[in-house]
Order: C-alpha cells, then sequence, then structure tokens
C-alpha cells in the first residue's frame, strides 16, 4: 500500500505538465515496488534455487 509521502515525493519530481496515463503508471509501479520491499522484509520471497527449479518445470 502506498503511503501519501512517496507519492507527494513522487509527484514532485514531474515536470510541470504530465499525462494522467503518466502519473497511474508511476504510482503502479511504486506500488510494486512497496510491496516487494514488504515481502522481502516479511521473508515471503522465493529462493533463487526454488525459482530456477519452477521455471525449468514451467518451460517444459
Amino acid at each position: 500500500m502506498l503511503n501519501k509521502d512517496s507519492v507527494i515525493k513522487t509527484v514532485q519530481t514531474f515536470p510541470d505538465k504530465f499525462s494522467v496515463d503518466e502519473l497511474v503508471d508511476k504510482m503502479i509501479l511504486l506500488d510494486k515496488i512497496e510491496k516487494g520491499i514488504q515481502q522481502a522484509e516479511n521473508n515471503e520471497v522465493v529462493s533463487e534455487e526454488e525459482f530456477d527449479k519452477k521455471l525449468d518445470e514451467w518451460l517444459k
């Protein structure tokens, strides 16, 4: 979940004129990064070894 401070900081980096699409894309990216950080902090990650194993299965 995004917090107001990170959204404000991100919007402040934008030029004076920008599209809604650019804003939405940046907010989605920011949200995904925040979720990834939270997952990493909670050890909700897959090891590289597990990933490689799953990827091999998917590519069969």
